[in-house]
């Protein structure tokens, strides 16, 4: 018998709570391997992040599953111009580029595949399904260093790298903060 087929949907905050388990799940076992090993046990800072941008205004959640199994998703919500978002950068970058208004910036905030389902342009399709019909000008992510295999994606895909960023907590990690435009969003 066949493998079923990855179908994808997008998926408003309400209807993303429905499925706030399974993302949990993915969440911790994908953050379970290098190079996030050192976050796999923060299971209720994963649903506290999700419950608080899912009832953000804009918040898209893009899944992908193979039959009823969940096999990745990606999601993300409109930054606000009171965003904290450029706030813990580790050298300042200009006004121009960290000034928000609404509808200048999406943030994609998470873009998670399952180990098994890796290299088979699912991430791809996660990532150009949420970020396909956006209105805002251009999307930002954070990325680790160490994530290899996402910043090469991220950069095949057209995204820049234009800082640094460290949450003030202690032992926090550096991430690269990376841009790029939307097409929905050019003049």
């Amino acid at each position: 018998m066949p493998a079923p087929e990855i179908t994808l949907e997008l998926l408003d905050g309400m209807q993303a709570a429905q499925h706030a388990d399974e993302l949990q799940v993915l969440a911790a076992e994908v953050y379970a391997d290098p190079p996030y090993l050192e976050d796999a046990g923060q299971a209720a800072e994963l649903a506290r992040r999700l419950r608080v941008r899912r009832r953000q205004p804009g918040f898209a959640l893009a899944e992908a599953r193979s039959g009823e199994y969940l096999v990745g998703y990606a999601l993300g919500m409109p930054l606000r111009p009171s965003t904290s978002w450029w706030r813990n950068l580790t050298a300042p970058l200009p006004a121009e580029l960290t000034a928000e208004h609404p509808g200048r910036t999406f943030a994609l905030a998470e873009l998670l595949v399952r180990a098994p389902w890796r290299r088979q342009g699912i991430g791809r399709d996660l990532h150009d399904l949420i970020l396909s019909g956006r209105t805002e000008e251009r999307a930002t992510l954070t990325v680790r260093p160490a994530a290899a295999p996402a910043q090469g994606a991220f950069q095949r895909w057209g995204w820049r790298k234009v800082g640094r960023t460290r949450e003030p907590e202690p032992d926090s990690h550096v991430l690269d903060v990376l841009i790029r435009a939307l097409p929905a969003g050019r003049g």
